[in-house]
């Protein structure tokens, strides 16, 4: 990137000093699903200057240009905690100058100042090189909290970010019973608020809030006044615009021990965070194109239906690829919402079966398609009956549940998205089962496609080994066997089909080995036997930890496999090392 250094201004410097890091830069718009990669080609520091490049193959770019204007987020990879280097650029004006066909070079002017002012003309206040505050958002009174961070701040509302997950119960002109914001030094400011607007924020699996402050007294704003004047002035003094002779740093922003405490766990998570296979971000990248789709679903007059066939195009790609690379990244969404985690893996193994009897069937990618949406209808059913997907159900919560295939089709129909027809016999019919006693209509055998028949045994083979509202996961062989004693429920020769694809002990599981070894199965040979392992644990000495991959060649060092087992029970939790 070239840079000129004359005259620099102070907002070009902070810019500056985000791009000098590893970075990615974001251009967003409310009304697109994803944002679009750039690079900084060029930075003119006395005029403010910004050349962006990016790569577009989309049809048009007006939904990212607003009057002339774009918007964009600059973010380091792997912000330190308590640093925040993650900055927001709204409506700065851009002039477009194509390259070739799908090269473009965006030509922006950045604001003369890092302040600006919301929609009542007050002074917004951006929390910029490391200040920062907490925020917890009541969603429904007396039942589900979410948390997040201030991004800016003014006595008219504040933007936040939270992570996707829990953005999935947060819709746009909500009324939020309480928000209380938290600063470093423990003081808290607490009012009520409207949400005004949500969007993907970043890359990092966050979505930025909106929020207005509602029902405010005198005597909350002036203290309000009080807070966003600290955070002018704390702003100011960190980019150089305060003298810093003229007074001591804001004490708002002087972390006290607890607030020390959670920057310390934030920095040991981001560490786990980083260390991910190129496979496991694929899906990972996946997981999180699905909450924004909920996102966009939710809260906009639109479905997007480009994002969801790269999702699908993209598993497609990786079981060609590596299937059974792919079987073991998909083990590690555990931290995945139990929705999209459960749409991913039954999509993935559904696609590494339609494959493997057809390389070419004209249906493989929408029935794919049709099984990564088949679950979004549940967090479209979060409401105060039903404040979150992942609490112990009542009977009365866990038969509302079964409205999640009516809510997803009534959703789509509203928003004029129509599903073809192999995606929508997926989306409709995927909990139905051969003798009726499946939702939503209770089709009977005769009625069902071997597409949904093949789909109802992968997800239940799903759903019995993964832990589900307080029910510990069963072993794969216990699974199989409980599903073939269901013949009446599932097709007996699609469970021997889906043992022959994924074997007795599946890629993923943790294995236990006679000489009281653990390990995660890595691959297994052609009779379904694991012949590669990640040991990671000796039983006789419990409080190490070992990170050692085995060719089944070295197997006698661990002992003769004794079976799976389940991660909990040895209190193991799945750290990604492929």
């Amino acid at each position: 990137m070239i840079i000129d250094t004359a005259n620099q201004n102070t907002f070009g410097q902070i810019i500056r000093s985000l791009l000098k890091k590893e970075h990615t830069i974001s251009i967003f718009s409310k009304e697109a699903a994803y944002a679009i990669e750039a690079k900084a080609i060029k930075m003119e520091l006395d005029s403010g200057k910004i050349t962006l490049a990016i790569h577009y193959t989309g049809s048009s770019l007006s939904p990212y240009l607003q009057n002339d204007t774009i918007c964009f987020d600059i973010e380091t990879s792997h912000p330190t905690p308590g640093i925040e280097e993650i900055y927001n650029i709204e409506q700065v004006p851009a002039h477009v100058i194509k390259i070739d066909t799908c090269t473009y070079h965006l030509e922006c002017q950045l604001p003369s100042s890092i302040f600006s002012s919301d929609n009542r003309r007050a002074l917004r206040v951006p929390f910029i090189l490391g200040m920062h505050a907490r925020v917890h958002l009541e969603v429904f009174a007396h039942e589900l909290n979410v948390e997040g961070k201030v991004r800016n701040l003014s006595v008219g509302g504040c933007m936040v970010y939270v992570r996707l997950e829990d953005s999935m119960a947060l819709t746009v002109n909500q009324m939020l019973p309480g928000v209380t914001l938290e600063f470093p030094n423990g003081e808290t400011f607490n009012t009520q608020g409207r949400i005004r607007h949500m969007r993907p924020f970043g890359s990092h699996d966050y979505a930025a809030i909106g929020i207005e402050f509602i029902n405010m007294t005198a005597t909350m704003t002036e203290t309000l006044f009080h807070f966003v004047s600290e955070s002018e002035f704390e702003a100011a003094f960190r980019s150089g615009v305060q003298d810093s002779s003229s007074r001591a740093k804001s004490r708002l922003f002087i972390a006290d021990a607890k607030e020390k405490k959670m920057q310390q766990k934030e920095e040991r998570d981001q560490t786990k965070d980083s260390q991910r296979s190129p496979l496991l971000r694929g899906v990972q990248e996946i997981a999180h194109q699905l909450q924004v789709m909920l996102m966009f679903s939710k809260n906009k007059d639109l479905f997007p239906e480009e994002s969801l066939y790269e999702c699908v195009d993209s598993l497609l790609y990786m079981v060609n690829q590596d299937r059974k690379g792919l079987q073991y990244a998909l083990a590690f969404l555990h931290d995945e919402p139990e929705w999209v985690r459960h749409a991913i893996q039954v999509s993935s193994q559904l696609a590494m079966i339609l494959i493997s009897r057809d390389p070419y069937a004209s249906q493989t990618r929408e029935a794919v398609a049709g099984a990564l949406l088949h679950t979004m209808g549940k967090p479209l059913l979060i409401s105060q009956q039903l404040p979150s997907l992942k609490i112990r159900m009542s009977p009365s919560q866990t038969e509302l549940l079964k409205g999640h295939v009516v809510a997803l089709n009534n959703r789509l129909t509203t928003l004029g998205w129509t599903a073809s027809p192999a995606c929508h016999d997926i989306i409709l019919n995927a909990n139905e089962r051969l003798d009726g006693s499946g939702y939503p209509e209770g089709k009977q055998a005769a009625e069902l496609t071997e597409h949904v028949k093949l789909i109802s045994v992968i997800k239940i083979i799903n759903k019995l080994t993964h832990a589900r509202n307080g029910q510990q996961p069963r072993q794969p062989l216990d699974a199989y066997r409980w599903v073939n004693n269901c013949p009446t429920i599932y097709e007996k020769s699609l469970l021997v089909e889906y043992i022959q694809h994924f074997g007795l002990y599946p890629i993923g599981s943790l294995a236990k080995f006679s000489s009281g070894f653990l390990a995660w199965i890595m691959d297994v040979d052609a009779k379904g036997m694991p012949c590669k392992v990640n040991v990671i644990k000796n039983l006789s000495f419990r409080d190490t930890s070992i990170d050692t991959v085995l060719e089944n060649s070295d197997f006698t060092q661990i002992g003769r496999l004794e079976g799976t087992v389940n991660p909990t029970d040895y209190n193991i939790h799945m750290v990604n090392h492929s």
